[in-house]
């Protein structure tokens, strides 16, 4: 898989065997097109890394295989010979990617950026390569790949001929993010902001301001770091900037910013911007509905121009722009009683990002006699206020104007209890409870909110809701 590139030869036996210090078995003659940790979405030719997660990818090699993989790097050397193809043979398989990461960020001369942040950094991942595309071959991660797998998975599929390359980089505990960043050895690191997101296991806004401030370690020696200068504890994360960046950028609203972002008017379908870029003043759309594209836009246009990027061609690109999956992408559901609008929001959660989509909800048109409806489910990892942080949510539900909020989790039951009556649409123990009651409630011109931390399982209720246009 080569993220939306041509297929092409990607590793050849022999640079693999280098990348990895691995010991080639079956064949010392091949050519992979791609890397594969999964079979089910294994294409012909991709070489098929064997890791050992929540299943042991060894016991998938003949289904690898027989899904047209070139090779399969493993660590176990008893399977090498009968495993229905060439092998590469490590002595531990993540290890074995991780190689091949280094070896591919090494030999590409493109200009790299890495994005964290507690909210907005696949957004901005997702828009700084649209923004890119444009001025050169741009490789970027797939989906949400920001962890100790999907960092150097992104990178081992990375052809060597990329101009540009973005990475997202996420983090659940303190330490995360250095060793992938360093990995990536970015040109440009950004932070969207700083929110309290798995204050649960970092125990403070301090501690998450820390480590989001690990983005900025592993910059090139000519690095440029982009600081957030709304985000709360700036000085922490200006000191680790300074320390390791060649260059300290600020964005935001602020007129000691280096990018300032001078007026954003939101609408239903996007939001119309002006701006300094860097000392030059533009105008700009974006596409993608909501307010919190604000400065993750600013910034995915700064990254841009930072990285020799066509800023016009960006501007052009950021008009285009469209959510996600999961991320708050629109879409009519036309049933037999008529249509309503389905917006799946349901990937992740945060009070910030909840109370960004409450405000883009409160926007959309209803149809006639329709309602805007809320459907949350629990917001995780949010540590002992984690009651105090879900009863929250009751005021940007006021002011959003929403009219019914339908409740899925043990922690939603705070703002269900926030709530005044006429407000409550239902309550359930979790998002399966939850899915037939919505399915029974929206109508006709509803505009209906789906969002939730991914483990609470809210894309189900988003599913029973595009089911009942499914015939």
């Amino acid at each position: 898989m080569n993220d939306g590139l041509v297929s092409r030869a990607l590793w050849s036996a022999e640079d693999a065997a280098l990348a990895t210090g691995g010991r080639l078995v079956g064949a010392d003659s091949w050519i992979a097109t791609g890397v594969a940790i999964d079979t089910r979405t294994l294409q012909p030719g991709d070489l098929f890394v064997a890791l050992k997660d929540q299943r042991d990818g060894h016991d998938f090699l003949a289904d690898a295989f027989a899904k047209g993989a070139a090779a399969a790097l493993v660590s176990r050397g008893d399977l090498a010979e009968g495993a229905g193809g060439p092998t590469l043979v490590v002595g531990d398989t993540l290890e074995g990617l991780r190689g091949l990461a280094r070896s591919a960020r090494n030999r590409t001369t493109a200009r790299c950026c890495a994005i964290t942040g507690s909210v907005g950094k696949t957004s901005v991942k997702e828009a700084l390569a649209a923004c890119l595309a444009p001025s050169g071959r741009t490789h970027h991660a797939v989906k949400s790949f920001n962890n100790h797998i999907g960092v150097p998975l992104t990178l081992a599929r990375m052809p060597a001929d990329s101009e540009f390359a973005v990475f997202e980089i996420g983090m659940n505990n303190r330490g995360e993010i250095a060793p992938l960043v360093e990995l990536a050895a970015p040109h440009v690191a950004i932070i969207t902001t700083v929110a309290p997101v798995h204050i649960e296991n970092l125990g403070s806004l301090e501690a998450i301001a820390d480590e989001k401030a690990d983005i900025y370690t592993g910059l090139t020696r000519d690095g440029v770091s982009l600081v957030p200068a709304e985000a709360p504890h700036l000085d922490r994360l200006l000191r680790v900037a300074e320390r390791y960046g060649a260059a300290t950028l600020l964005f935001g609203r602020s007129p000691e910013c280096d990018s300032r972002l001078l007026s954003f008017e939101v609408g239903p379908n996007g939001s119309d911007a002006t701006a300094d870029i860097l000392g030059k003043p533009i105008k700009y759309r974006v596409g993608a509905p909501g307010a919190q594209w604000a400065t993750n836009s600013l910034a995915a246009l700064t990254a841009a121009a930072l990285m020799g990027g066509d800023l016009d061609a960006a501007i052009e690109a950021m008009a285009r722009l469209e959510p996600a999956e999961g991320r708050g992408r629109a879409r009519p559901v036309q049933t037999p009683a008529g249509a309503f609008t389905l917006v799946d929001d349901a990937y992740n959660a945060s009070p910030v990002s909840v109370a960004a989509a409450l405000d883009t909800l409160s926007r959309r048109p209803v149809g006639a006699n329709g309602r805007r409806i809320a459907m949350l489910g629990d917001m995780l990892e949010l540590g002992p206020d984690e009651a105090a942080y879900h009863a929250g949510l009751a005021a940007p539900i006021a002011a959003a104007g929403v009219d019914l909020v339908f409740c899925a989790g043990p922690r939603m039951r705070a703002l269900w209890d926030a709530l005044p009556a006429e407000r409550r649409g239902g309550y359930a123990e979790d998002a399966d409870s939850l899915a037939p009651v919505a399915a029974g409630a929206v109508r006709a011109g509803d505009v209906v909110l789906v969002k939730g931390s991914n483990g609470s399982r809210m894309a189900r209720v988003v599913a029973a809701l595009a089911a009942l246009g499914a015939d």
